[in-house]
């Protein structure tokens, strides 16, 4: 079979041909050109984005360090005020001991007090006077209780007192651990370098933590911490200075009071021991005139018994004249002289001696009662002696001495 003829293609020109080449040399010109300037853009940008990132992290590095300064500068004044408020602590709790200690040495020397007033009650007779020593005794409990009273109170005060530091203490404390923690953080970010280890993409690197607070918030707080810190610092000085002023104030005025006291109650242990030896005397004295006179009465009896005989004699011879018989029962000188020897015994002798006896029986009897009241005396002021509390009161001294 004959081939079929072939089928004559579109023949372009000679002018068409080098248009085409042309268009496409432009084409490709002009994408190399595109393509040059977009390389340029990207190494602008690759330029420029590397430059600025180094930037972000100086700046970021720098940002670290200013606030690692600024943070360790608040961690430092937290760590500095800390320690003044610890320091403030002891001191209030020592001062505060040292006032349990004195209230707690008031009271004995209070009950002593108390004991001496009470023992001065039992006191009988002309005894029971108000001395000068009751009038100290009641002066030194009225000092004791106003001492214990105002002691007390700084002691409350000072407990208080030590509950609001320890609660400023414990606030600066948790926003001192706050602050370490922070840095720490700060410190271990500032130390990252992009060839660490451990370093990734987080999901949501923007988001705000929940309780974020701004800068002037987060100093706002440390401030607030550290000047009421320091308040309560300041307050407990200002007590601890009126707490130690009450001590010597109230160790001077019992001091001096228990040395009037000491005194009075001294004075009047003398006066009431010279008033024993006065009595003892007056009792000795009147033991003896009593005796010395129950030996006059015993001789006035003796005198009058002795005139008995005569004054019968006389009695008898009279009765037996009267019986003479008749004219012989004459009053004669005989007569005469017996009855002038009768009315000698028994108007004059006896008479005298019945005179005397009785009120020497009397005012003996005087004596006796008045013996009596010097030992009822005595034993008064013995019981008042001992009732005086001297012991009580040295052995109080002797405590106190030690």
């Amino acid at each position: 079979m004959a081939a079929s003829p072939m089928k004559e293609r579109k023949r372009c020109s000679v002018a068409d041909w080098e248009s085409s080449n042309r268009q496409l040399w432009e084409s490709a010109e002009l994408r190399r050109l595109t393509a040059h300037r977009i390389r340029q853009e990207a190494r602008h940008l690759r330029n420029d984005t590397l430059s600025k990132m180094e930037l972000d992290q100086s700046n970021s590095f720098q940002h670290l360090s200013d606030r690692i300064q600024e943070v360790s500068r608040w961690k430092d004044r937290l760590q500095s005020c800390v320690q003044e408020v610890n320091k403030e602590i002891d001191a209030l709790r020592k001062v505060k001991e040292e006032a349990e200690h004195v209230l707690a040495a008031l009271l004995p020397p209070l009950e002593v007090s108390v004991e001496c007033l009470s023992l001065r009650e039992g006191r009988r007779g002309g005894e029971l006077v108000c001395d000068p020593v009751e009038a100290e005794l009641k002066k030194e409990v009225e000092a004791s209780e106003r001492a214990k009273r105002e002691l007390q109170q700084h002691v409350d005060k000072a407990f208080q007192q030590l509950f609001l530091l320890q609660e400023a203490r414990q606030q600066l404390t948790y926003d001192l651990q706050n602050k370490m923690e922070a840095l720490d953080v700060d410190m271990r970010c500032q130390s990252l370098t992009v060839t660490s280890p451990g370093i990734s993409l987080k999901l949501s690197p923007l988001c705000v933590p929940l309780g974020s607070t701004s800068p002037q918030e987060w100093e706002q707080f440390s401030r607030y911490n550290i000047s009421r810190a320091q308040e309560e610092t300041q307050t407990s000085q200002q007590l601890r200075e009126d707490v130690t002023l009450t001590l010597a104030k109230v160790q001077s005025e019992l001091q001096a009071q228990h040395a009037a006291t000491n005194f009075a109650l001294r004075k009047r242990y003398h006066k009431v021991d010279q008033a024993c030896s006065e009595l003892h005397w007056q009792q000795k004295t009147t033991r003896e005139e009593v005796a010395e006179l129950e030996l006059d009465i015993c001789r006035l009896e003796e005198d009058l018994q002795a005139k008995e005989a005569p004054l019968k004699l006389v009695h008898t011879r009279l009765e037996n004249r009267a019986t003479r018989p008749g004219v012989d029962l004459c009053q004669d000188q005989v007569q005469h002289g017996l009855m002038s020897e009768l009315l000698t015994h028994d108007n004059i002798l006896t008479a005298r001696l019945n005179i005397r006896v009785p009120p020497c029986y009397l005012f003996a009897h005087n004596l006796h009662l008045r013996f009596f009241i010097s030992l009822t005396d005595i034993s008064l002021d013995a019981v008042s002696t001992k009732f005086y509390c001297w012991s009580a009161w040295h052995h109080r001294n002797s405590s106190e001495m030690v």
